[in-house]
């Protein structure tokens, strides 16, 4: 979930009329006029979430701490508890932020198990991503190049500004998968090197997280059907033609940032693309 550009408000901006905060109306209203020509702006709790992902983009929370309590954060932004709730409720539902019973509420990492195959939609046809095991990964290289014209585009750079390529397999119980081809920004990820990669055994978003201070928070996703060319085919030991999966991911961190342009190659003989829509 991205921070709203329109309406970056500080705490004692807040105008308290909307959500239930005593002295307003209530929590459907508004704030703002919704006058011809004037801003339209969003509802109280809404603004709370603002500001708290404000906080997390600045790394006053960063992934895995536990966040101030909502009577803290209550006090800090000089609104209700409920208002506050509401605005974490949105933040855990969008995996920002994990409620833990009786601890405390937690900035959310690609390290947890249930968030950490949040962007993988690749599924065995039959049992879970979880019964088969943690993928085996081949970090075939790590290369930075200058970027071409469209990968810059879709990650916000100039062309020729530094990218890193990174290309890998991923196999489940020793058969090849995926093939992936991944580009990061050269400045953000300066210092990743093949060896970090292939030495890492957790979830590479992860390593993200605690090596470069990068939390992926959403992706938009284009997939279609392809052929295998030769080189894929060697990789996924396959037939040069065989039918496949293309996916392309843009990743982004906070504030609708590009962080990662990824294109993968799938098989699915025995798995399936899986993606569940509200």
């Amino acid at each position: 979930m991205a921070i709203p550009p329109a309406f970056l408000p500080d705490p004692s901006s807040l105008d308290t009329r909307s959500t239930g905060d005593p002295g307003g109306p209530s929590s459907g209203d508004a704030i703002g006029t919704a006058g011809q020509g004037a801003p339209a702006f969003s509802p109280l709790y809404q603004q709370i979430k603002t500001l708290i992902l404000r906080s997390l983009q600045a790394g006053e929370w960063k992934p895995g701490d536990m966040i101030p309590s909502e009577f803290d954060l209550a006090a800090r932004y000089r609104v209700s508890q409920g208002t506050v709730r509401k605005a974490i409720d949105e933040l855990a539902t969008d995996n920002l932020l994990v409620r833990r019973q009786g601890k405390g509420t937690f900035v959310a990492t690609h390290a947890e198990q249930h968030i950490q195959y949040r962007f993988l939609r690749l599924l065995p046809d039959t049992g879970t991503l979880e019964a088969q095991g943690p993928a085996e990964r081949r970090i075939i290289e790590c290369r930075r190049l200058r970027a071409p014209a469209e990968v810059a585009r879709q990650l916000a750079l100039r062309t020729g500004d530094p990218v890193l390529q990174v290309r890998r397999v991923l196999a489940f119980g020793g058969t090849p998968a995926i093939l992936e081809d991944l580009w990061l920004p050269g400045t953000t990820f300066k210092g990743l090197t093949q060896e970090t990669l292939a030495e890492d055994k957790g979830p590479m978003y992860a390593l993200f997280e605690t090596q470069f201070g990068v939390r992926m928070v959403r992706a938009v996703e284009k997939l279609k059907a392809v052929n295998a060319d030769a080189d894929t085919a060697g990789w996924l030991g396959i037939e040069a033609g065989h039918a496949l999966l293309s996916v392309e991911r843009l990743a982004y961190t906070y504030n609708d940032v590009p962080m990662e342009l990824r294109r993968g190659l799938y098989r699915t003989e025995t798995r399936h693309y899986h993606n569940e829509l509200s």
